[in-house]
């Protein structure tokens, strides 16, 4: 017994001074980044004036620092809206986690992002076309969803995948904001009720060049804070697409949530992005694009107010990026419901991102 104590100990010391060796020559450093976006949003209903506004929608702070080349803290810091201050903007902690990383897999601990879609994991304006995100990535994901949790990822050839266990959903946020989809039932990490948890994984394609095709499944129980009421059982599944290659860049996602003992059955959406540089054509230094977006969101199947939340909106944008990291953008669109007794929108809206 004490032989096999004493071999361990050998052992782990043997290890110990492997990994010491590997990080002998690393030097310890930090990085630092950020975001952020600058919206002017006019929107207009068939009877009514037009309703104008500016809002520099966020302003983000990235702080990383590595302690060895595997071993390394990543947070991210968002202000909303200019200011805090009686209940207007926000301030948040939307990532804060310690990272394991090699070749193959890693590993998260702390403030981290589930992993579902396009956007919620990587949403910086110069990633998508439109001046405001795409409202899919609103009402069916939450985007950013961000909460306390662990998670494991990897990458095996063309494939890579991802684990997360995260704090769960506010059941009363979600039966209250039927309309949002989950969007109200996040909890941002603020003394999180840890009682349900959420699980999400997720799988992504990148073996052809610009392209990636990936899929997740999420499911939680939210539960509710007044006696007796059953917590909703929430499924969320989802499937992406992108290409951005020869001047082309295409985009669909669709997802569905199902719910158990709620108001609604299901929420359920998707929206399809096409479009092309032109910039080359016209001798530009960088790229312009001309696009089109197909949207439809119905957060509520099966309520008995479906049909005056179920809409969809034909977009028209243009999007000039002389750098692939600054982004100005221009937009057209009009939102229409499926309940003709509710005024249709017209929407223009301007707007210029970065990233660094």
């Amino acid at each position: 017994m004490i032989k096999h104590m004493i071999e361990g100990i050998v052992l782990l010391s043997i290890i110990a001074n492997m990994i010491a060796a590997q990080d002998e020559f690393f030097e310890p450093s930090y990085n630092i980044g950020g975001y952020g976006e600058l919206h002017y949003n006019s929107s207009q209903k068939e009877e009514g004036e037009a309703v104008k506004k500016m809002d520099f929608h966020r302003f983000i702070i990235y702080y990383g620092f590595n302690w060895t080349e595997k071993w390394s803290f990543k947070s991210e810091v968002e202000l909303e809206h200019n200011y805090v201050k009686d209940g207007n903007g926000e301030l948040e902690l939307e990532q804060a986690f310690v990272n394991y990383h090699t070749d193959k897999y890693g590993f998260q601990a702390g403030v981290i992002l589930p992993s579902v879609g396009l956007l919620n994991d990587f949403h910086e304006p110069p990633l998508f076309l439109s001046v405001e995100r795409p409202e899919y990535s609103k009402y069916i994901i939450p985007t950013t969803w961000f909460g306390n949790g662990v998670a494991i990822y990897g990458q095996a050839k063309d494939f890579s995948w991802k684990a997360v266990i995260h704090e769960g959903l506010n059941g009363d946020g979600i039966a209250s904001n039927w309309s949002q989809g989950i969007r109200g039932g996040r909890q941002k990490g603020y003394k999180a009720n840890a009682q349900e948890l959420l699980y999400n994984g997720r799988v992504a394609y990148t073996g052809i060049p610009s392209l990636r095709i990936g899929g997740s499944y999420s499911t939680t129980k939210a539960l509710r804070s007044e006696e007796g009421l059953k917590p909703i059982g929430v499924s969320l599944m989802e499937t992406h697409l992108k290409y951005d290659g020869n001047d082309i860049m295409a985009v669909a996602e669709w997802g569905n949530i199902s719910y158990t003992d709620h108001s609604a059955k299901s929420s359920t959406g998707y929206y399809v992005d096409l479009g092309y540089d032109i910039g080359k054509m016209l001798n530009l230094s960088g790229k312009l694009y001309p696009w089109i977006r197909l949207t439809d969101i119905n957060p509520g199947v099966g309520h008995e107010s479906e049909d005056k939340r179920h809409y969809s909106k034909m977009m028209f944008g243009l999007t000039y990026k002389p750098t692939n990291q600054i982004a100005f953008k221009l937009d057209y669109g009009t939102k229409t419901y499926t309940d003709k007794e509710v005024d249709k929108s017209t929407l223009i809206n301007l707007g210029v991102g970065y990233n660094f």
